[in-house]
């Protein structure tokens, strides 16, 4: 079974920055969209960002474009979200995901990732 392990996280002041890092245990999922999700205490999980396969482009949330930076090693399957200029909004478990089989159009939705890592905490204190 392929595992995502997800590395980074932590306490940041607002204003801050900090970098997540998510890899696949094995090659299988070479090719794969792979993308990042957050939830917050009682709110839905929600998206981030995402990588669409092996060289498309980057997509992200209208709550994080010009702030986040997602970027892929393709050949380890493996991607990094930068999180600049940190809000107590941006607080919550951010969670990487990946699929091999999802369409474009659902690169948005949670249901279309059949891979999960098992989420690491961001925390932005004002």
């Amino acid at each position: 079974q392929v595992q995502l392990v997800e590395s980074g996280g932590g306490s940041v002041q607002a204003g801050g920055s900090m970098s997540l890092s998510c890899a696949a245990s094995d090659r299988s999922l070479s090719g794969a969209t792979m993308a990042w999700f957050r939830q917050a205490p009682g709110k839905e999980r929600e998206f981030v960002a995402a990588g669409f396969r092996t060289y498309g482009r980057s997509y992200y949330s209208d709550s994080v474009k010009d702030r986040f930076t997602l970027s892929k090693d393709n050949g380890k399957s493996t991607i990094l979200l930068r999180l600049n200029d940190l809000k107590p909004d941006d607080t919550a478990v951010y969670y990487c995901a990946a699929s091999k089989t999802l369409i474009l159009s659902a690169i948005r939705s949670a249901d279309a990732y059949n891979y999960w890592g098992q989420g690491t905490q961001v925390s932005v204190f004002s």
